[in-house]
């Protein structure tokens, strides 16, 4: 393959990803909007006319966001490859670090994560402080957002540079099978990150208090004992301080797994609701869903880096893709631009196998707690996190990773 072959195929895939995504935003806005003038009929008893349009409108002005975020993000690829700003980042890196040094690659990633960040930063301060707070969900003070902003960065180089170094490094002395141990290191990494991340690193962004609610308790406790559950606790998380959004999770796992609720969550739903969401949760748990996942995406990962290996050795991949000298940081940064790309058609199928999961979940759910409980629940979590009740059919194939509140609700008053 010549490289003016791969660019214009580059060029032709870029073409077609944006213009299908930029297809399905325009039919989830028209069908929103046709549907906005009167509540669903399924929903009527339970959701007012003014917080149907106001999820309408809340959808209708993400997807306007969610458009120029696709527009920016598309010249700024193109930028970076066909316009030579890689190469000029790397260029830059070089005077700061030899070209031969591992260093330099991880310099490299840094000086692309600012611009990156430089670059994001205006859509991000528009979505928090004008989108969300003009829907009533944004509780993020400036302060914040600053103090959060350092604390990420602060982990990034913390954590990121040392992880990257040792990537670079297995890809530089591995041999023709590094890829194998690349992706050995990236699932040791994950596995880790989840039983050091419920108790180092969330905690500097929120506070974490133990389940004070008598009502709620007893009966998650109960849930719990049925379902042969053991947790390291139950936690409240403040997430309040940043939105009005809420959600119940579980994170880490073995013998380190909490059970985290928002208080957001706590305040609106009651305790027959809560434990039927815990109960849908603890269905992904049985379900081995997570387990799944990861399995899954261990043996995609395992792919991408196999074909990076093939990719990495051939000039025309990096000179159809704007940058002249060939290294492993080149390689890996140009095969992750061009990756959401490569794997976009694949989208309708992860959103399948999600959704499959979802059902999976609520099945579990039906037969642990009171079905028409997670049904109000639901209805609940719909009205407070204003999420449309109409989306388009195909846009929601697409994309959804949680079923159409109608059929989802269908299926669990059936």
């Amino acid at each position: 393959m010549t490289p003016s072959l791969f660019s214009t195929l580059f060029i032709v895939a870029l073409v077609v990803s944006v213009a299908l995504r930029l297809w399905l935003s325009l039919r989830q806005a028209r069908h929103v909007a046709a549907h906005r003038a009167a509540v669903p009929a399924a929903f009527a008893a339970s959701i007012t006319l003014d917080d149907h349009q106001k999820a309408a409108d809340y959808t209708l002005a993400k997807g306007r966001l969610g458009r120029i975020d696709l527009a920016v993000s598309s010249l700024w690829l193109l930028i970076l490859t066909l316009g030579g700003g890689l190469q000029s980042l790397s260029n830059l890196a070089t005077s700061f670090v030899p070209e031969t040094s591992l260093w330099h690659g991880v310099v490299l990633f840094g000086l692309l994560s600012v611009a990156g960040f430089v670059i994001d930063l205006p859509l991000s301060l528009y979505s928090t402080f004008r989108l969300e707070a003009q829907f009533g969900f944004n509780r993020m003070t400036p302060g914040l957002f600053v103090v959060d902003t350092l604390k990420q960065v602060g982990l990034t180089a913390a954590i990121g540079a040392p992880v990257l170094w040792v990537v670079l490094w297995l890809m530089q002395g591995m041999g023709a099978n590094w890829w194998l141990w690349v992706c050995a290191f990236w699932l040791g990494f994950n596995l880790l990150g989840m039983v050091i991340f419920p108790v180092f690193i969330a905690p500097l962004f929120n506070k974490f208090s133990p389940l004070e609610n008598e009502a709620v308790k007893a009966r998650v406790e109960a849930l719990l004992e049925r379902c042969g559950f053991r947790s390291k606790g139950l936690f409240v998380m403040d997430g309040s301080k940043r939105s009005a959004h809420g959600n119940a999770y579980f994170t880490g796992f073995g013998a380190g797994k909490r059970i985290v609720f928002f208080d957001t969550l706590l305040a609106t739903l009651t305790p027959e609701e809560t434990e039927a969401v815990l109960a849908h949760e603890l269905g992904h748990f049985k379900h081995r869903h997570l387990w799944k996942r990861i399995a899954v995406m261990g043996l995609a990962v395992l792919a991408l880096l196999w074909a990076l290996g093939f990719l990495m050795q051939q000039p025309w991949f990096y000179q159809g893709l704007g940058v002249t000298a060939q290294s492993n940081a080149n390689a890996l940064i140009l095969f992750s631009l061009i990756l959401p790309i490569v794997l976009f058609p694949l989208t309708p199928l992860t959103s399948m196998w999600s959704r499959k999961h979802e059902f999976e979940a609520d099945a579990y759910a039906r037969k642990q707690t009171n079905a028409a409980d997670l049904v109000t629940a639901l209805v609940k979590l719909y009205k407070e996190n204003a999420a449309t009740l109409t989306p388009d059919p195909l846009h929601s194939l697409f994309y959804d990773s949680h079923p159409p509140a109608s059929i989802r609700i269908g299926r669990l008053q059936a």
